[in-house]
Formats: C-alpha cells, sequence, structure tokens
C-alpha cells in the first residue's frame, strides 16, 4: 500500500552514536512485509525505540516485530556508518541486513558492521 511505500526504510540520527533496532512490519494473516531500522540518541533502552515505532505503525495497519537491537556510529562528515553491539533486550539484530537497508538510503556511505560491543 501507499502508506508503507510513503514510509521510510530509516530514520537514524543524523550524526553520533546511539542505539538502533531492526523491525519487522507484516500486514495482518501475512501479505506485505518490510525491515526498517530505526535508531537515536533520545533512547536510553531499545525498547523506548520500538515503544515509540510500534503505535506509529499499529495506525498504519501494521504488526511490528522487533528483530533486534544493536548500535550506530553515524558520521556524517567523513561519511561513515558503523552498525555494531547488541541490545539485552532484544538480542542482536542481524547487522548485515541493517547494513543492506542503510545502503539504500545512504548510497554515498562507507557502511560496516561488526559484532564489537562497543
Amino acid at each position: 500500500g501507499s502508506a508503507m511505500a510513503a514510509m521510510r526504510d530509516v530514520e537514524i540520527d543524523p550524526e553520533g552514536t546511539f542505539k538502533y533496532i531492526l523491525v519487522r512490519l507484516q500486514r495482518p494473516g501475512g501479505g506485505e512485509q518490510r525491515d526498517i531500522v530505526r535508531g537515536t540518541k533520545a533512547a536510553e533502552f531499545h525498547n523506548h525505540i520500538f515503544e515509540k515505532v510500534n503505535p506509529e505503525m499499529e495506525k498504519l495497519g501494521y504488526e511490528c516485530k522487533c528483530l533486534g537491537g544493536g548500535k550506530i556510529e553515524h558520521n556524517s562528515k567523513d561519511k561513515k556508518i558503523r552498525v555494531f553491539g547488541l541490545s539485552t533486550g532484544y538480542g542482536k539484530a542481524d547487522h548485515s541486513v541493517t547494513v543492506e537497508i542503510l545502503k539504500k538510503a545512504y548510497t554515498d556511505y562507507e557502511i560496516t558492521w561488526s559484532d564489537d560491543k562497543k
């Protein structure tokens, strides 16, 4: 649907190091699904991000499932993004999936990931 098309795959802070989650959106009863990345310094814990995303997506008619989390280091000056770490509550997101989603949004960036904690 158009709501899903209009929704951005990636919403992250323009600068700094912050927590992120990978969220799977699905139409109830299956069908259309997609994964989105959300991250912000405003979130002290990963579930704060999910608690904001979930009601927004439910309004649009999607079921949300958090696939895990981690951290994003966003350096806009050097056009670099590093994905690493994990979420205690949700477990580690598949950072390779996150990177593929980020690459679509930040086409001219160098984007890497690792399982490092820091």
